[in-house]
């Protein structure tokens, strides 16, 4: 491609909506263009990257025999509702845009696609002959993001693959499983690009089993946490990890001791001199589930720990029945006037207990008047610890489960493991910390949605058994940011060799100079014979605009015919490291070949 004839327009400065290095970048190079917020325009050079990313990913996908479809994008309500999630999606985490149409049926625009896919395996799959079966698409998918950010990172509309299994049982999703997960590694690795894969949270989409394929870099929103002997990996919503050891309380004897001033930890353990591993805090929060009704919940954590409020979500969810809904829509921290509304009479906040009573709750048909109590694992074995009195000013110390403070029923895991917290699977080895970009996740649902729909099949027992289901999802417009994300200096982009528009861009310094343009375009046919993509800057710009905007695009080697061309050579740089080399015109083509393969090789 002559650049003279595309569509290419830089900027010099930085845009002042973009927030990352990538989303700067890929706004300067002209690589995007914001159409609204959250909305952008995939221009020439952005297409052809996008095109390698998604070919890189059809390819890994029909390796494993899996089938390629494409789905509707606007999805009726009838079948969330099906499956459940229709209230999830468009009220508790608000992300489907959902519309009417003219005939007043409800309508979603998809941001996945379960219930699609599930409703046509329910009419299509009769008999275990069948399975197990893969189907995939690559296709524009719609999130309403709350606050759109980072460019194409976290976009309304963006480009995604999802894929789709069926099995007839645990045992095939999981063999499935694994070879997504090897076909996940293959593509990001080809793409040119470092990641971890890690355990994960499955979130609203569900499922037994998840893990997430990071791209690590300083920008990602994600925290990973690892150990050192590649044993383990997690997001950090999904970690577990060994707490610090409680230290020996101070306390023999249980008595209740005024502390004035102490509604914080900190104030707390400074006027009782006391370690914060011997002390239980007692936190509040409101949930509200689908049928209206407002639970209110007190977790109760050991003080030097935080609540992990995804894990805690996860059990909240668990115990939807118990309350007549089927979903948790919303969790927060109640303020004052969220209080106000449910509240008999005034909470001692900072210095509640684990017992406090029921009665502080107003009877209320759409409150349980009755609290959740939830306690976290790293508080059972405490012996004469600190904790509220239910007494504003008050605390009480050696404190012991059994009498007066009953042990609540329901014991969980709630706890957010930390960097330099001692790994589960080997205590000598501690969890240290990364930053990753999540451009892959990949899912065992088993028959969460197959059951809530009734998508079943004949096994070879003539028996009719929900389908077991795996899903399994690549961000293709995010991986394409996050290569930049990972991979830029001071000058611009650098791509990797793979994923490249174009392999090779020819800067003629001077277009009016006949020899520097006629060896230009005879390297510029040569290349594009040999199979390597090359775009030849004929612009009638100074030599140093065309160099700065070669650097900013990002093309992996960039060929000057300069001055060179007096000894029948050209200058070929390197984009990665603006290492120059002279290489004879005639041996230009073999010698770009041969670092292309190399790179795509690694």
């Amino acid at each position: 491609m002559r650049l003279s004839q595309m569509l290419f327009v830089t900027l010099r400065e930085d845009p002042a909506e973009a927030e990352i290095p990538s989303h700067k970048l890929l706004l300067r190079a002209g690589y995007i263009r914001r159409i609204g917020s959250g909305i952008y325009a995939y221009l020439p050079l952005m297409w052809r990257v996008l095109q390698k990313v998604s070919q890189i990913v059809r390819e890994e996908m029909n390796a494993t025999l899996a089938q390629e479809c494409l789905l509707p994008q606007l999805q009726p309500s009838e079948l969330w509702r099906e499956s459940g999630r229709w209230d999830t999606y468009t009220q508790a985490e608000g992300i489907m845009f959902a519309l009417t149409d003219r005939q007043e049926r409800e309508l979603g625009l998809g941001p996945t696609h379960e219930e699609v896919i599930t409703t046509i395996a329910k009419e299509m799959i009769r008999s275990y002959r069948q399975l197990p079966l893969h189907l995939y698409q690559i296709q524009t998918k719609f999130r309403d993001e709350i606050r759109p950010r980072f460019g194409l990172m976290r976009g309304r509309e963006f480009i995604m693959k999802d894929g789709y299994s069926f099995h007839a049982d645990e045992e095939s999703l999981k063999k499935t499983y694994q070879d997504m997960h090897q076909a996940y590694s293959n593509m990001l690795r080809r793409c040119g690009l470092s990641f971890r894969a890690v355990q994960a949270d499955s979130g609203a989409i569900g499922g037994s089993g998840s893990q997430e394929f990071m791209v690590l870099a300083e920008a990602g929103e994600d925290e990973v946490l690892y150990t050192e002997d590649g044993q383990y990996a997690a997001n950090v919503e999904k970690a577990v990890s060994l707490p610090a050891d409680a230290e020996t309380s101070i306390f023999t004897s249980y008595e209740k001791r005024e502390t004035p001033g102490t509604d914080t930890i900190e104030k707390l353990c400074k006027f009782l001199k006391s370690s914060p591993t011997q002390v239980v805090k007692n936190v509040l929060y409101q949930a509200v589930y689908d049928n209206g009704m407002t639970v209110l919940v007190l977790v109760i954590i050991r003080a030097d720990q935080e609540v992990n409020e995804v894990k805690l979500q996860n059990e909240l969810t668990k115990l939807s029945a118990n309350y007549g809904g089927k979903t948790l829509l919303l969790l927060t921290v109640p303020d004052a006037e969220a209080q106000q509304k449910w509240a008999a009479k005034s909470l001692p906040l900072g210095y509640i207990a684990p017992d406090i009573a029921d009665d502080y709750i107003a009877e209320h048909k759409q409150v349980n008047s009755k609290f959740l109590r939830l306690v976290d694992k790293t508080v059972v074995d405490l012996k004469n610890f600190v904790t509220g009195s239910n007494e504003s000013g008050y605390h009480v110390v050696g404190a012991n489960w059994g009498e007066p403070l009953k042990l609540p029923e329901i014991v969980v895991d709630v706890r957010k493991a930390r960097p330099g917290d001692r790994a589960m699977h080997n205590p000598d080895q501690t969890l240290q910390s990364a930053r990753g970009i999540e451009v892959g996740h990949i899912f065992q649902l088993g028959i969460k949605y197959s059951k809530a729909m009734g998508a079943t099949y004949t096994n070879e027992q003539g028996e009719e058994v929900p389908l077991v289901m795996g899903c399994y999802g690549v961000g293709v417009s995010r991986l394409a940011q996050s290569a930049v994300e990972q991979s830029y200096d001071k000058d611009g982009i650098i791509w990797p060799v793979a994923i490249a528009p174009y392999h090779v861009i020819i800067s003629v310094p001077n277009v009016s100079d006949a020899d520097q343009l006629q060896a230009a375009e005879q390297l510029y046919d040569q290349l594009n014979e040999a199979g390597i993509e090359t775009l030849l800057d004929d612009r009638n710009e100074r030599a140093g605009v065309k160099f700065k905007d070669a650097d900013l695009i990002g093309i992996p080697y960039r060929i000057v015919t300069g001055k060179s061309l007096k000894s029948g050579k050209v200058e070929v740089v390197e984009r990665a490291n603006h290492k120059a080399h002279e290489i004879a015109l005639d041996e230009v083509v073999a010698t770009l070949k041969q670092w292309i393969d190399a790179e795509k090789q690694k």
